[in-house]
């Protein structure tokens, strides 16, 4: 747990959890600023890597993810008292075998109107992964919560693999992009699932 820190790194770090356990993840990230995660192998039941409200100018390069449920960015927008997102830089990350590749995920229907700005995800490898990349404006576990009221809070991303996007409707995801992407899958072209984009 990495918790209102500012300018640390974690170099040639190794985590993992049995299969056994709980939902844990490896690295967790909150209301912190210059966070660095490099040259790392995490396998975990969770999110190998998660940002949650406040993350700011993090960097994750040359890292190994899997077993686990990939890298997200949240759940946010829970709470009125969460702070913005900004500045994820994601370079030279693999993933093999996870649940999810890169997912950012919000509330609906709660009161946070925070923003998710400025993530970037470059050489991104995905072997065996169920789920490439998700924007979910609808994030709701157990389905224990409302959708009635859209999610108010806005994302963009972009990466290299098979793509779902699940916007808001009342705060469409605006300016994604995706450039020279090749998906296949079965060796026939990947389809992307997008709704509100």
């Amino acid at each position: 747990m990495v918790l209102a820190c500012c300018n640390i790194t974690f170099n040639a770090v190794t985590v993992i959890a049995p299969d056994e356990s709980p939902n844990i993840d490896g690295i967790h990230i909150g209301i912190s600023n210059g966070v660095t995660i490099t040259n790392s192998n995490i396998g975990t039941r969770d999110d190998c890597i998660s940002l949650g409200d406040g993350s700011q100018k993090v960097t994750i390069e040359n890292v190994n993810c899997g077993p686990g449920h990939g890298i997200s960015v949240g759940s946010l927008g829970k709470l009125t008292t969460e702070e913005n997102v900004a500045g994820l830089i994601v370079k030279n990350y693999t993933l093999t075998k996870t649940e999810n590749g890169v997912r950012i995920k919000t509330w609906p229907d709660e009161p946070g109107k925070i923003t998710i700005t400025d993530m970037h995800f470059e050489d991104i490898t995905m072997v065996d992964v169920m789920n490439p990349i998700i924007i979910d404006q609808e994030y709701c576990p157990w389905n224990k919560c409302s959708k009635k009221n859209p999610s108010q809070i806005k994302g963009t991303s972009g990466t290299a693999e098979g793509v779902t996007i699940i916007c808001s409707s009342g705060v469409p995801c605006e300016g994604v992009e995706f450039n020279n992407v090749y998906l296949t899958f079965n060796g026939a072209p990947a389809r992307a699932k997008c709704s509100h984009v």
